[in-house]
């Protein structure tokens, strides 16, 4: 495995948490390299070295992130809902910033909220049931469950990142465990 040089990654990530900040500050249209540049403390050419342009610096750090949350839904499959959904919530906990800006502004980024409710559509989609006879889902549409499902989590999530987390991780994991148990 080839070693990665830490000026690289230190690099990296100031520059998406340069964008992030900025996100969170105005409209991404109007966020340009040379601003990024500015709030990473690094030259545009670092920045053109590793992205693109400033759409691939998103597009990028999008994927990274439902990269991590594919890996915790992974880890945490087997599972109840509840123990589940404390890594989640930690996890958004732990990145606030961006998923505030990416949810919960009018600055963010509507492309990163439709990966998220794909995503989310994915990992719920094993978990609905509508073909047990006497299942709490009976004869419902799976589509349908699986919109009100996620469009319900999405929203939660988003309320919870507006309202600046009025719950800790650990109480959101357990309520929303519990609706979800309800529910699916």
């Amino acid at each position: 495995m080839a070693k990665v040089d830490r000026r690289i990654l230190k690099s990296q990530e100031a520059i998406k948490n340069a964008v992030i900040e900025l996100m969170s500050e105005k409209k991404y249209d109007d966020i340009t390299i040379q601003n990024i540049s500015d709030r990473a403390n690094v030259s545009r050419g670092t920045i053109y070295l590793h992205y693109l342009d400033k759409y691939d610096l998103l597009e990028k750090l999008i994927e990274e992130h439902i990269h991590k949350m594919e890996e915790i839904c992974e880890s945490t499959s087997a599972l109840e809902f509840i123990d589940a959904n404390l890594p989640w919530f930690e996890y958004l906990e732990q990145n606030y910033l961006f998923f505030s800006t990416m949810l919960a502004s009018k600055k963010g980024a509507p492309y990163f909220r439709n990966k998220f409710h794909e995503f989310l559509i994915e990992e719920f989609k094993d978990e609905v049931d509508v073909t047990s006879s006497g299942g709490k889902n009976y004869e419902l549409q799976e589509d349908i469950i699986l919109q009100f499902i996620v469009t319900s989590y999405v929203g939660l999530v988003e309320w919870w990142l507006t309202n600046e987390m009025p719950y800790p991780a650990e109480e959101m994991a357990k309520q929303v465990g519990i609706l979800l148990d309800r529910n699916i």
